[in-house]
């Protein structure tokens, strides 16, 4: 047995404290009984009063008390079968993991921002699968397409430029991993006419080879390519913090000693977008986000998934409930009083 809110288990204390209240009542009822009246007096007085039949109405009223607490606690017990059906997309995210990504023209960060919005992208999702590839001048599958959102939540918490050997920027390496994660999702007949995304996010400057084949291929396997600009067109310094206390020391510099700038290099996105059949999306602002994005992600074709069955445990508040209810009608319809037999 499982609760759906506990929390209402600890009002079941309040049964003891009931229970002394009626005790310590009963108790002055006694004091008054033996100080003010004889015993013939106050039996006439209470003529026809039930004492056994009292005490049942007070026992019944407590029990249902108790059964209302229990109900308003939500047990779940035993399993209940649903039928799942899913329709929606398949969804891989790129996210640049390049030194450059933790310039401060978006705040917090460029990445924080991404990682950002990619959480707001996933919290608006509805049975679309979705992965995530990190990259710089390599790219890893962070985390594999899947319909488990919390897990994908978790994999994009630990994402970080320092866990990438190389702070370069290669989207040929995330257009050739993208596509080996598409090609290795399982065969499903039921989602052959969803829509394929692949969603990169970058500041876009590029230092590896030519990714013109690698595009290609993601458009011959019909993968929309979408991009998101993050950054500045003015640019700004790269920031270095110490890894224990988080305090700034100093600014990315080149093998020359300069200070490195960063600014945001759109044309190479906008290319790989309109060359895939895709959009291009930009955040130049902490306040800018992804809604437009979000909205062409509603607007794609979806296939269906899956249609599988899983178990659940199953409320049983309305059976604590009705007891309860019932306890209260009995102990109001109980009778306290009776005929005295002649």
């Amino acid at each position: 047995m499982i609760w759906q809110d506990p929390i209402y288990l600890w009002l079941l204390l309040t049964i003891p404290v009931i229970l002394i209240i009626i005790w310590y009542r009963l108790r002055g009822v006694r004091k008054a009984q033996k100080k003010y009246f004889s015993k013939e007096l106050f039996d006439s007085l209470r003529k026809g009063y039930w004492q056994a039949g009292s005490s049942v109405k007070t026992i019944l009223f407590i029990i249902g008390f108790i059964f209302l607490l229990v109900a308003l606690a939500g047990p779940k017990v035993g399993t209940e079968v649903r039928e799942v059906k899913r329709r929606g997309i398949d969804m891989l995210i790129a996210l640049d993991l390049s030194a450059s990504m933790n310039a401060e023209d978006v705040r917090p960060s460029r990445l924080e921002k991404s990682k950002f919005e990619i959480n707001r992208l996933i919290e608006r999702l509805k049975g679309d699968r979705v992965g995530l590839v990190v990259f710089t001048g390599e790219a890893y599958l962070q985390s594999p397409m899947t319909l488990d959102y919390s897990a994908l939540k978790l994999f994009l918490e630990i994402v970080d430029t320092e866990q990438m050997p190389s702070s370069a920027t290669d989207f040929n390496a995330a257009m050739e991993t993208a596509l080996a994660a598409f090609e290795s999702l399982e065969e499903n007949e039921n989602s052959a006419d969803a829509a394929k995304v692949l969603l990169i996010i970058s500041d876009g400057e590029d230092h590896g080879q030519s990714f013109d084949e690698s595009l290609a291929d993601l458009v011959q396997n019909s993968i929309a390519v979408y991009t998101l600009g993050i950054g500045t067109s003015e640019g700004t310094t790269i920031p270095l913090y110490e890894a224990n206390s988080g305090q700034l020391i100093g600014y990315k510099r080149d093998r020359e000693g300069k200070v490195v700038t960063t600014s945001l290099q759109r044309d190479i996105l906008r290319q790989i977008a309109s060359k895939a059949n895709g959009n291009y999306y930009e955040i130049e602002r902490g306040n800018d986000g992804i809604d437009a994005f979000l909205a062409r992600v509603d607007e794609l074709e979806k296939g269906e998934f899956s249609s599988q069955e899983y178990a659940d445990f199953k409320n049983q508040y309305q059976w604590m409930g009705a007891l309860g209810l019932l306890c209260f009608v009995c102990s109001a319809m109980f009778p306290g009083h009776k005929k005295k037999q002649e």
